[in-house]
């Protein structure tokens, strides 16, 4: 990901890219003096790989897997890739465009070159270009994605400016596969799965994440991310067994979601007065217009993350380092957060480490001690606020969503229970 300001200006350390390799095993960092790579295999440390101080200005660096094959892209020339064994220190080959390359995307068996208006995919056996799709709609994001699996080789990309429309490209048999109307609003992150058989969409709106079967564009899943506001997503991430969806934005939380089918249950006699409520409000979403019914059935997020920071640009990553399920977030602000996830319980990920990107570590307390951060981190959680006596207002969920208060002088059903649906419905629009 481009970590530079709209401006062209790098982030903290001179930092303009950052990426995860296709197996989240290693990390790839752009900066004014050249590039490097880290190794994910360990929390507490992050080792540093390789460096290459020959190349200045490194804005786009791409490893293939855990290969010495690696792409790269200098501001000082923009329309040139050039492809290096990184061991050896020797240049393959280089290829020239006609306009600035905005992004690279590599599997085993396709490298892809995005410009604003056409897409480059070659044969990475040979570099040879096997076909060119031009006159697409206007993308300076440079905003695409590639499947990394061998025989669902897949390229993802917007098929309008306008709104979010996802054409999807077929790069072993050459030929265009389905166009997905995802989303109102234009696109602005897009993500496969490691068997390429899903993607994740998210437009400018930021408020809602889908996911749909490859090739088919069946919807699958519908996560909100929020209500409040619209959000700049940043990026989308699967865990590698599909499981979990990772998305970050420009604000202080990343919202992981679990790809589950709820299994439908026998309806049961509900015991409590909450449970009353609720089998008679989802009885009354029959009688709601079907935008706010739409809204009753996207799926939450299972698990949250604070970031010590908002407005940065960022990517995150699920990976399992040391057998754990871990949340990876390398930011513009040099530093890549390590996160802990439970993947049976969910809630907040706990944070473990924060590592600089010039290959040193700071630990969670000076995390917390650091007055350099945007947005103060949630240094108690309600356990801890528990334990130590601390008055908690009302009582968490698993999300950490305040329940009601229940009387305690209620101590039955009650025998009648009215729900007023309002028939107006101005505030409530279509989420895209």
């Amino acid at each position: 990901m481009n970590l530079a300001s709209q401006s062209g200006e790098a982030g903290a350390g001179q930092l303009l890219f950052a990426n995860f390799n296709q197996d989240n095993t290693s990390l790839a960092v752009g900066s004014k003096s050249g590039y490097k790579f880290f190794s994910l295999s360990s929390v507490d440390k992050l080792e540093q790989i390789y460096e290459c101080t020959d190349t200045e200005d490194v804005c786009i660096v791409e490893r293939l897997f855990s290969s010495s094959l690696v792409a790269i892209v200098s501001l000082k020339a923009p329309r040139k890739l050039k492809v290096c064994h990184f061991k050896k220190g020797t240049e393959i080959c280089n290829y020239s465009y006609s306009n600035t390359i905005l992004a690279v995307k590599l599997n085993r068996q396709r490298l892809i070159v995005c410009l604003e208006e056409s897409l480059y995919i070659h044969n990475i056996r040979d570099m040879k270009v096997l076909h060119t799709i031009r006159e697409t709609p206007p993308n300076p994001a440079g905003l695409c994605a590639l499947s990394i699996h061998n025989d669902n080789g897949y390229l993802a990309y917007p098929g309008s400016a306008t709104i979010g429309e996802v054409q999807v490209f077929d790069t072993m048999n050459l030929r265009a596969a389905n166009m997905i109307p995802a989303h109102d609003s234009p696109l602005a992150a897009l993500a496969f799965d490691a068997s390429g058989t899903k993607l994740a969409t998210a437009s400018e709106k930021g408020t809602v994440i889908r996911v749909f079967s490859i090739p088919e564009g069946q919807k699958l899943f519908e996560f909100r991310r929020g209500v409040k506001r619209c959000v700049s997503i940043c990026s989308l991430a699967f865990s590698m067994d599909s499981m979990f969806l990772s998305a970050s934005s420009n604000t202080e939380t990343v919202h992981i979601f679990k790809l589950e089918t709820v299994k439908e249950k026998p309806q049961e006699e509900p015991t409590t007065w909450t449970g009353y409520f609720g089998k008679v409000l989802m009885a009354s979403t029959s009688y709601l217009p079907s935008q706010v019914t739409e809204m009753f059935n996207q799926g939450r997020a299972f698990a949250t993350v604070r970031l010590p920071f908002c407005g940065h640009k960022n990517i995150c990553s699920l990976a399992t380092i040391q057998k754990i399920p871990r949340l990876l977030v390398g930011a513009s602000d040099g530093y890549l957060y390590m996160y802990n996830l439970d993947p049976q319980e969910g809630g907040e990920c706990t944070l473990m480490k924060q590592h600089k990107l010039d290959g040193s570590m700071e630990t969670t307390n000076e995390i917390l001690d650091s007055a350099s951060h945007d947005c103060p981190l949630v240094t108690q959680t309600y356990n801890t606020a528990v334990a130590t006596g601390t008055h908690v207002p009302s009582s968490p969920t698993r999300l950490g969503v305040a329940q009601p208060q229940i009387p305690q002088n209620l101590h039955s059903r009650p025998r009648h229970l009215v729900v007023k649906v309002s028939r107006q419905f101005k505030w409530c629009k279509r989420s895209s």
